[in-house]
């Protein structure tokens, strides 16, 4: 049961919320049509996240209205994923948005405060995986989450790792974003004692099949604890780290 929920039941408990009025919060229409989407307004009371639009193949028009939409609904902190410079200054203009053009993410709603159980730590093999670290690590930040970057510290230069050896061993959960043969996620998973997520991306020489030996290099790690999401999905990564670091709130 996510924290939404758990809100309206202590309120009910403590005297200040009565049973119908948390009946009408719980059985609130689940969605809306817009006709060109359906949103879903009960995202946040199942999985303790609103639905996060995704930018890409949507018109600046299209996601006001479905922002417009979560707002109307008293949605919080609204993602907007793979979203172009050019569509979040369209959006700018009619809805108040944050945009971190590296991530290729906009947030409305403003960055909420770390409520998660620890620290989730990201880390990219080269300078060039960046861009997908940053669209994980905004994501888990936008979720609730402290943080920590750690960017450059590929094999190739493992004693750049291993400088950082207290972030790796006090992080609740680790991200590691690696292209070329993607060997950072199986050496950070010899090293941690908590769960890490690969993230493939498809940087790399013609052997690299942008990004599939690295894909394929991190599904076949020996390192125990090592998951594997698709190849440049940051959000997925992110989404998923942040699951872990609230896995308190299901005690």
């Amino acid at each position: 049961m996510n924290s939404q929920t758990k809100q309206i039941l202590r309120a009910v408990a403590d005297g200040t919320m009565s049973v119908d009025d948390a009946l009408l919060k719980l059985k609130t229409e689940p969605f809306e049509d817009l006709g060109f989407a359906k949103v879903d307004l009960h995202r946040n009371i199942r999985q303790g996240a609103c639905e996060v639009i995704y930018g890409a193949g949507k018109t600046p028009q299209q996601i006001v209205s479905i922002l417009r939409s979560m707002k109307a609904n008293s949605q919080p902190h609204i993602l907007i994923t793979r979203l172009s410079e050019e569509s979040a200054n369209e959006i700018g203009k009619a809805e108040k948005i944050e945009y971190y053009p590296e991530a290729k993410i906009a947030l409305c709603g403003g960055m909420p405060a770390p409520d998660g159980i620890g620290s989730i730590v990201v880390a990219t093999g080269g300078t060039s995986d960046i861009p997908v670290a940053e669209e994980a690590a905004v994501t888990a930040e936008a979720l609730g989450n402290t943080v920590v970057r750690l960017y450059d510290v590929g094999v190739s230069g493992v004693h750049r790792l291993l400088s950082h050896a207290n972030e790796i061993m006090t992080a609740t959960v680790i991200i590691a974003a690696a292209g070329m043969e993607g060997a950072l996620a199986s050496v950070i998973g010899g090293l941690a004692d908590c769960p890490v997520i690969a993230v493939p991306t498809s940087v790399g020489y013609g052997a690299a099949f942008e990004g599939l030996t690295a894909l394929l290099s991190m599904l076949n790690s020996c390192a125990s604890g090592v998951s594997v999401v698709n190849i440049d999905n940051g959000f997925g990564a992110g989404y998923l780290a942040s699951m872990i670091n609230h896995m308190e709130a299901k005690q």
